[in-house]
């Protein structure tokens, strides 16, 4: 099983600049025996079984329907929307997806290591809101609630999809 770690960001990470805002921001890394692109690497993530939990509740509570094509579509850059996701940044070893309420930020980057190897790179964003009485901005309640669950699950689906580019 890859061993995930956590990581500061990368100073070139597309969400890195959410960090200077006051957001919550996160890099979850593991490196893999194999060369892959980052297209397969998204794809992978967005079709793993886990995430396909998330996909299946997505579609049941906020009707955001998705499929494994999509994902594979918005993997290669042929679509910018997927599930309740769309595209925010794009480069060629990074994406930076915005959720559909503008609170999240979901992001994936590979590196080249030696040996063959490839770096996989996910990371999260939560956006603050701005608290009306003093102005500030403060991660909402039930994200604080959920951060410890937020870091476990983050490595999990960077577990997953990293055993998924191995098979």
């Amino acid at each position: 099983m890859p061993r995930v770690e956590k990581l500061p960001l990368p100073d070139h990470a597309l969400h890195r600049r959410y960090a200077g805002e006051g957001a919550y921001t996160d890099c979850y890394s593991t490196v893999i025996d194999a060369m892959v692109t980052h297209a397969n690497f998204v794809e992978a993530f967005y079709t793993t079984w886990l995430f396909k939990l998330e996909r299946w509740i997505l579609a049941v509570t906020v009707n955001k329907r998705s499929n494994d094509a999509q994902a594979r579509w918005v993997a290669h850059g042929d679509i910018d929307d997927f599930a309740a996701w769309t595209v925010e940044l794009r480069r060629p070893d990074q994406l930076l997806m915005c959720d559909f309420m503008g609170a999240t930020r979901s992001w994936f980057m590979i590196s080249p290591e030696p040996g063959g190897r490839t770096r996989l790179y996910f990371g999260s964003v939560v956006v603050p809101r701005q608290d009306a009485a003093t102005g500030r901005g403060e991660l909402g309640r039930t994200y604080r609630l959920l951060m410890g669950f937020h870091r476990l699950y983050s490595r999990a689906l960077l577990r997953a999809a990293a055993a998924s580019l191995m098979r």
